[in-house]
């Protein structure tokens, strides 16, 4: 059922602005609009039953053990930090999550849903802010947009339930993650995590998940979940007991390299700045021209790398490698032990770390490059593009999507349970999903699994995948086959929709960053489509030069 809240009596001479999707990047939009104090008239759409949470966040797709991989020190602030809201909640409320209010601190990693409370609080707020300064909010749950399509007068908006559409003078999707349905899953088959698996009950059998990422290492907890229980207790700190009747269980992660992510470094936050691989520097070189980009922009980020830490750069032998090597020699002392062996060790060296405030220089300087070389992505040639997703693109995302230390030390108690393996498919692998199995190939070798979860991630969407059969034709009718947006955000092309329509649906972005993703990405996208519609509505508002 489709839930409306009106929030105050409406304004015919506001602009009327519709946001298309309340989880974290339509909720910092919102924040940005109000933070500009236009009067307008906003019109938040958002198909769940709670605005304000998204998809990674609420209490379907999750659950308390699943963790947020960010800290309160890395989330923009809404109406107040994530760290001053945990603390105003009562104990009882926290405990619930598995969460000790005494121990609360800025760099914890804390249960995903619990991050959702916090998004879904401090989006009430907001509309009650909206409220108090003048703004017409109108809030639509449960309610599904069918279409939009840009017109002369306006940015048109179909719903499910309302067959006559309402006019906006802007527009800003903020859709987040496109998941297969959960129609398409079976017993034996699961097209993402979040398609079914939640409330799948899962057999004791031999469960493939391919991907080892965060996602992937979720999934497993899903299923060991239901089979044992994890401890903490006595000497062992840390175990996992099999259920009687589970002995069958066998959980195998696979991906191409076999590897694991590492455990979350500690590091100065906000960031220091670069000193080599600067914006202005990288700027230059995009400037400069595709011939030879990523060549010239590895030697910033060598330089940068070997300015922070000249140790490890002389370790790696780094004078002698190159965009295409670097990715080698990053992952070999990780390719030379067990992965688990390897996990234990990285924990134990994180956790020391952290307790001793200790920056790896190294690590902390590919973390800080990354978003500044991903501004290169869009001008490179087809053949550099290549070059870049299979070497530097796996370095920095290995480096950026490091996991809490708590994920780390349930992964390694499920190994020790002798429940948990890894498996190293190699470049090349297919797969085929049967009626009760799914069969991998890998080389000679073939794998045969009861159940398996499709663990990859979110897929970069295309103009066809669009959900809004007026926009896309608009769209495609252009020639245009990933959404065209600039550094706003504002779609550029068709003409029609220029100036209207705020893109800031992460999977259709992914193509030119392939980083994108995250909440502080979400509030970078809906800060700048904040501004973009403030800045175009201003335009309208001015009255035409006298002659």
């Amino acid at each position: 059922m489709r839930r409306t809240v009106p929030i105050s009596s409406q304004r015919t001479c506001m602009k009327k602005v519709a946001i298309i999707g309340a989880g974290p990047t339509g909720v910092y939009t919102f924040s940005s609009l109000l933070k500009n104090r236009q009067p307008l008239s906003i019109s938040i759409y958002e198909r769940s039953a709670e605005a304000g949470i998204g998809m990674p966040y609420n209490d379907n797709e999750n659950s308390k053990m699943l963790l947020a991989n960010i800290a309160s020190i890395e989330i923009p602030p809404l109406v107040s930090t994530y760290i001053d809201w945990l603390e105003n909640q009562n104990e009882e409320r926290l405990s619930r999550y598995g969460v000790d209010k005494s121990t609360l601190h800025k760099r914890q990693f804390l249960p995903r849903i619990l991050l959702g409370q916090y998004f879904r609080n401090q989006f009430l707020e907001l509309v009650k802010q909206a409220n108090e300064r003048g703004c017409d909010v109108s809030v639509h749950e449960s309610c599904c947009v069918t279409d939009l399509a840009a017109t002369p007068g306006g940015v048109k908006l179909w719903t499910e339930e309302k067959p006559v559409p309402a006019l906006f003078d802007f527009a800003v999707i903020a859709t987040g993650h496109v998941w297969p349905s959960k129609e398409k899953s079976t017993q034996s088959f699961f097209p993402s995590p979040w398609s079914g698996l939640m409330e799948a009950a899962i057999k004791p059998r031999k469960v493939g998940i391919l991907g080892t990422s965060l996602s992937a290492i979720d999934a497993a907890m899903v299923v060991a979940a239901q089979h044992g229980a994890f401890v903490e207790a006595g000497e062992e700190r840390f175990r996992f007991d099999l259920n009687h009747g589970s002995e069958g269980l066998e959980i195998i992660l696979m991906s191409r390299s076999g590897f694991l992510p590492e455990a979350d470094f500690y590091c100065p936050i906000p960031y220091e700045p670069l000193s080599v691989a600067t914006e202005h520097a990288i700027g230059n070189e995009i400037a400069a021209g595709a011939d030879g980009l990523l060549d010239r922009v590895f030697n910033l980020v060598a330089k940068e790398i070997e300015t922070a830490d000249p140790a490890w750069s002389e370790y790696i032998s780094l004078d002698t490698l190159n965009a295409d090597n670097f990715a080698h020699a990053y992952f070999a002392d990780r390719k030379k032990h067990d992965a688990f062996q390897w996990a234990e060790h990285n924990l134990q060296e994180a956790e020391r770390n952290k307790r001793d405030r200790r920056t790896v220089p190294w690590r902390y300087a590919i973390l800080r490059l990354h978003e500044t070389v991903e501004k290169i992505v869009p001008y490179l040639d087809k053949q550099d593009r290549k070059r870049f997703d299979i070497g530097l693109r796996r370095v920095f995302i290995d480096n950026y999507a490091a996991l809490p230390s708590q994920s780390i030390r349930r992964l390694l108690a499920l190994h020790k349970a002798k429940l948990i393996h890894i498996l190293e498919l190699g470049p090349a692998y297919d797969l085929k999903v049967k009626k009760n199995r799914t069969v991998v190939f890998s080389g000679n070798n073939t794998h045969v699994f009861d159940i398996f979860i499709n663990a990859r991630g979110q897929k970069p969407l295309r103009t066809i995948d669009l959900p809004f059969p007026r926009l896309k034709k608009q769209l495609l009718s252009a020639g245009v086959d990933i959404p065209d947006v600039g550094s706003d955000y504002l779609l550029r092309v068709p003409d029609l929709a220029r100036g209207r329509i705020a893109f800031g649906a992460l999977p259709y972005l992914m193509h030119s960053q392939p980083f994108v993703q995250g909440v502080t990405a979400s509030a970078e996208i809906g800060s700048s489509m904040a501004r973009a519609v403030s800045r175009q509505l201003l335009r309208r508002q001015r009255p035409p030069a006298s002659a």
